[in-house]
This record gives C-alpha cells, structure tokens and sequence, in this order.
C-alpha cells in the first residue's frame, strides 16, 4: 500500500515555498496529490486550468506528485484518492489557530485521515502568493520566489491587465 499525502491550497500562483512543501513531503510520503480547490468564494487572479500548468510545469523533475483539482470536502477527496495524510505547511504562528481547526473538524469527519504539518523553510516564512501577487502587480523583484514559468505567467497577467479598459 502507498503512503499517499494530499497537499491541498489553492496555488494562486505557486510559490518556491509551497514547492518547498511538496519537496520535503515526497521524503516522509510515497506520493504527494497537490490539489487545487475550487474555491468559488474567493477570486482568483488565475483560472484553474493556468495553475495546474504552472504546477505541472514547476513539478516536472519531481517524481511522484500529481496534480489534481477538487471541490467539497478534503477529507471526502482524500478518501477517493486513498490518501491517508493531509499535509499543510505552516509559515508562523498566525497560521496555527487556522490550521489547527481545519485539522480538528477534518478528523471529526473522517478520523482515518490525518493531517501532517511541516514547518515552513526559514528561507520562506515570509512568502505568500498574495504578497508575491502584490510584489509582481507592481513590478517588484520576485526571483527566487516563484519559478521561472510562474515569474513569466505573472508578468503575462499583469501585463495584459494594464491593457484592460474600466
């Protein structure tokens, strides 16, 4: 049987941290499914299909991930991918209320999925896809903190929206 991780988020855009993430998973679990929520309460600056590419595209030289899409429970998604962890990252202390709810209401659901943290990389605390948006959108340096390809898509995007009318 595999040890099978879901590594869930909503990778709007993927970041050397969560990258990071998936990297240090793959040494604990056989399999790491990176899933992309569809989170229609939330509005993203890329559509679901940009953000599997970029993961696709940023996690091609790792071996065993998957890249997969979800809505409705983690806990009901991991169950259908056999999946027996969830893992989550934790950048500070702020995340930790946060996470520690999700994690007890996802045991309460399905008590045979449990959910692993792991501690952000130092070199990452301070990343997030919202501030490396923010950074991006105004022409802020952001290497080093994505990949190539997700630097490009980003310019792509803020580019083409300085070409938008009001």
């Amino acid at each position: 049987m595999k040890n099978i991780a879901i590594y869930p988020g909503s990778f709007d855009p993927v970041t050397n941290g969560h990258l990071d993430i998936v990297e240090r998973g793959l040494k604990i679990f056989d399999k790491v499914i990176v899933a992309i929520l569809h989170n229609t309460g939330k509005k993203a600056l890329f559509t679901v299909k940009e953000r599997i590419d970029m993961l696709e595209k940023s996690t091609k030289k790792l071996k065993n991930v998957e890249i997969d899409t979800f809505a409705g429970l983690l806990v009901d998604f991991a169950a259908q991918k056999k999946a027996h962890a969830i893992l989550r990252g934790m950048r500070a202390l702020s995340d930790f209320e946060y996470e520690f709810q999700l994690a007890l209401m996802n045991r309460k659901l399905n008590r045979e999925v449990q959910t692993i943290f792991l501690m952000t990389g130092l070199r990452w605390i301070y990343t997030s896809s919202s501030i490396i948006k923010e950074a991006a959108r105004f022409g802020g340096n952001i290497n080093g903190m994505v990949t190539p390809v997700v630097k490009k898509k980003l310019k792509e995007k803020f580019d083409q929206m300085k070409f938008i009318p009001d």
